[in-house]
């Protein structure tokens, strides 16, 4: 998985064009839906011997339990339980949007899970991200949108490819040498039908347990069937890029 960076909010906009006001439950909302899809992908992580193996046990593994390690993962890591966002507010109804999506992925793949075993069964934090990210979208129904990206030459899905205002922040900002590292882009773009979205991109680092895919030696093919990338502990591995309609 990627190594959780601390979020920085409080960052200056620079796009050109028409720019309006971020607020403070943007970023806040934004770092809640952020923190849960990292939660998530920590629990596949330290899951993922028994999802390859079902001999192992696979107690916790359902929705509702994947769910409630995602949560403990969350607390764990922001200090803060979703369960008390007020679920009347965007920022919780969002947020429990996105907890539905995990049990949605998690049952969804049950049948993945329980396939015999010891083998890989590529369910990993990357698809986990993805798919986590796609149900979500569909549910927000416009209102938020997630994507998890990266730049052009990690992405190994076409469909994570970044768009336009993501290979800005990855060029102009995350590979910069003096952009200070785990530190966030963001900015309130008014759109040409009149409404503007927040968005952010919050980069993402390889960490020791990724570089079984992304390490070294360069060109070789991983278990996912991919050539390793030649990454470096702390490398710029991904983006999660959220939008928040205005």
């Amino acid at each position: 998985m990627l190594q959780r960076t601390i979020l920085t909010f409080a960052i200056g906009l620079c796009l050109t064009g028409s720019v309006a006001a971020a607020s403070d439950d943007d970023a806040a909302i934004s770092g809640d839906l952020a923190g849960m899809l990292r939660a998530g992908r920590a629990v596949v992580s330290a899951n993922q011997d028994r999802i390859n193996d079902p001999a192992k046990g696979q107690a916790g593994l359902d929705g509702p339990g994947f769910l409630a390690q995602a949560i403990a993962q969350f607390h764990q890591t922001t200090g803060k339980d979703p369960n008390d966002i007020d679920p009347a507010s965007r920022g919780g109804r969002l947020v429990h949007m996105e907890m539905d999506a995990i049990v949605e992925v998690i049952d969804a793949n049950q049948s993945t899970f329980k396939a015999p075993g010891p083998t890989f069964k590529g369910f990993i934090p990357a698809v986990f991200s993805r798919l986590v990210s796609e149900a979500f979208s569909r549910r927000a129904g416009g209102e938020a949108e997630m994507k998890v990206t990266a730049p052009p030459d990690l992405v190994r899905n076409r469909k994570s490819r970044p768009d336009a205002w993501e290979l800005q922040a990855i060029t102009a900002h995350f590979q910069s040498s003096g952009w200070p590292k785990g530190q966030p882009f963001s900015a309130v773009i008014d759109q040409p039908n009149g409404h503007a979205v927040f968005r952010i991109a919050v980069p993402e680092y390889y960490a020791a347990s990724c570089l079984g895919c992304h390490g070294n030696p360069k060109g070789t093919v991983d278990m996912t069937g991919y050539p390793m990338e030649g990454a470096s502990l702390g490398d710029l591995g991904g983006v999660i890029s959220i939008k928040l309609a205005h």
